[in-house]
């Protein structure tokens, strides 16, 4: 079934998209440039099937496969421990922003088990590897940014101290979601933070390119720069 699969996967490939993914992923050299809608189309029908020989099999010499076996687990339907096991086993094999940010995406369950799911984040919120926190940031915001949980997720969020990039860029990333959402905590949170310099105002630059925010709140953003 691998081998086919990774067939597949060569025969779809293009290499002019390889080129722009690659260009938009520089942290990685394995894109083989297989359309997103083309994984996707593969993933369900491996959804369908023997799905958990798929994604407990951990090759991953090619980008895209370790995308679509982020993809299955997000397609899959089985009881949401058996899920979240699965989802613990991939998370260590997300290398990239990319996959980080789809597999989340993809992890729709999450909003009929919130709360059990909630408590599942919580070990990879505090851990000091770049794309565990990155997972559980996108997680945050993908899924919790709401009047219930908005107090805890500023809260998680102040607490994430971590010099990688791509960690920074999804804390201020998931702040300004919360302030396109629930402008009111989230700019008293802004007024009173311990995130640093970067975090804070690359936050403040992602709200500012919002097309839901207004451009008199855009200002006050603004004029709340850090220096």
């Amino acid at each position: 079934m691998n081998v086919t699969i990774k067939d597949q996967l060569l025969q779809l490939a293009e290499p002019e998209f390889q080129k722009f993914t690659a260009a938009l992923i520089p942290t990685i050299d394995n894109v083989l440039g297989v359309r997103l809608p083309e994984l996707r189309k593969m993933a369900k029908l491996i959804a369908q099937g023997e799905w958990r020989d798929y994604v407990e099999q951990t090759e991953s010499e090619y980008f895209e496969e370790v995308m679509l076996q982020g993809m299955v687990i997000g397609y899959v339907k089985a009881d949401i421990e058996e899920l979240l096991q699965y989802v613990a086993v991939f998370v260590p094999r997300i290398d990239n922003w990319s996959v980080c940010d789809s597999f989340c995406n993809g992890l729709k369950f999450t909003v009929a088990n919130k709360v059990r799911v909630w408590e599942f984040l919580q070990p990879y919120l505090s851990s000091d590897r770049e794309y565990e926190i990155r997972f559980g940031a996108v997680m945050l915001l993908s899924y919790y940014i709401d009047e219930e949980y908005i107090d805890r997720v500023l809260r998680l969020l102040d607490g994430i101290k971590h010099e990688a990039y791509y960690v920074k860029m999804a804390v201020a990333w998931a702040i300004s979601i919360c302030f396109v959402k629930l402008p009111e905590p989230t700019l008293n949170y802004l007024n009173d933070n311990s995130l640093d310099l970067f975090t804070y105002n690359k936050a403040l630059q992602k709200i500012t390119e919002s097309y839901r925010v207004d451009q008199i709140t855009k200002t006050l953003i603004r004029s709340m720069k850090r220096k």
